[in-house]
């Protein structure tokens, strides 16, 4: 079981590369290399869709060590790069940044229901851009779209039914009962952690009925996220030289996110990506070529800005590993210190 994710991912690249050389690889090439710098860019353009994830996330935190907005976009930045290139399955992001966020000063409780909600109302806003983006295919490709609506159909249903049963599962508060269960099976050793857990459901239940915040989150920042992610490809398909509309651009995003989280035990999406932009491009009238390029351009964007992502949690990692040390040497000097002049003292 622990070398699915290696054999999912090595799958992925052979699909990836045989579907860049059978759509020709040099004509694939020869389009990145003539958009240059602008594929750089369209990349960075990643920020904009961060940022827009961070107001939503931090609207969720609760607390008063609440990070603050780069905090969050620090979060987010770090989150995604984890999802996005290593066989974590897409959720070793959020193991990463509640520990970082315990660290921070945030009770584990709201950081963790921070992150559950967040990732619930992430998968219901895919859900419906993804079934509006079908409805776009199939009223300007007609035909053509039909067989391959029904198949991405397939998919978000798929998806849908995750998500419903989640969500009751929720209702039942799952992490006290989990934590019960282990408490149980290993005679009180989880007894310490069993009113942490009622805490988090708890305060998952407490975010959602919040129902003036979900609702913004769901139509103002989670829109501006989808727009702006759209952008990179507009962006993309722009100095690729391909005539494509705005629309063309959120249709084709929106449907390769629902397709990225249906495959989310593909470490990067691999060979799900590039088979994604080639179906799905060229029902919106691209050609092959400018599809596989398109995903390039997104590949290319997950080096120029997930790896940073990664390097910074390594780095953020090691400081913590020299503070700890540090800490400890300043809480025994300062409780010998109090020994000493206790001993002084009863002298």
């Amino acid at each position: 079981m622990k070398y699915l994710p290696r054999i999912a991912a090595l799958a992925g690249l052979a699909i990836a590369v045989w579907l860049v050389w059978h759509a020709d690889a040099r004509a694939v090439l020869s389009l990145m290399r003539a958009a240059g710098g602008g594929l750089a860019l369209a990349g960075i353009a990643h920020v904009l869709p961060m940022l827009a994830n961070a107001r939503n996330w931090q609207m969720l935190m609760r607390g008063a060590r609440r990070p603050t907005l780069s905090g969050v976009l620090r979060l987010v930045w770090i989150r995604e790069s984890v999802n996005g290139t290593l066989p974590v399955a897409r959720v070793g992001g959020e193991v990463v940044t509640f520990r970082m966020m315990c660290k921070w000063g945030m009770q584990p409780a709201p950081a963790m229901a921070s992150l559950v909600v967040d990732l619930q109302l992430t998968l219901i806003s895919e859900m419906l851009f993804a079934i509006a983006a079908i409805g776009y295919l199939i009223a300007h490709a007609g035909a053509r779209a039909l067989h391959l609506a029904a198949r991405l159909g397939g998919g978000i249903a798929i998806l849908a039914v995750l998500l419903l049963a989640f969500l009751f599962v929720q209702r039942m508060s799952p992490f006290a009962r989990l934590t019960k269960l282990f408490n149980r099976i290993t005679s009180g050793k989880f007894r310490s952690l069993v009113g942490e857990s009622v805490r988090i459901d708890q305060s998952i239940s407490d975010l959602w009925r919040q129902r003036g915040m979900i609702i913004r989150y769901l139509l103002i920042w989670q829109s501006l996220q989808c727009i702006a992610t759209a952008l990179e490809l507009w962006l993309a398909l722009y100095f690729l030289g391909a005539k494509g509309s705005f629309l063309q651009a959120i249709a084709l995003q929106s449907l390769i996110q629902a397709l990225s989280s249906v495959a989310f035990f593909v470490p990067g999406g691999l060979g799900v990506q590039e088979g994604g932009f080639l179906l799905i491009g060229t029902v919106l009238g691209f050609n092959p070529q400018t599809c596989l390029a398109l995903a390039g351009a997104r590949r290319l964007r997950d080096i120029i800005v997930f790896l940073p992502g990664l390097v910074a949690w390594q780095v953020a990692e090691w400081r913590d590993k020299r503070r700890a040390p540090a800490s400890s040497a300043t809480g025994g000097e300062t409780a010998n210190s109090g020994q000493s002049a206790s001993g002084r003292k009863a002298q």
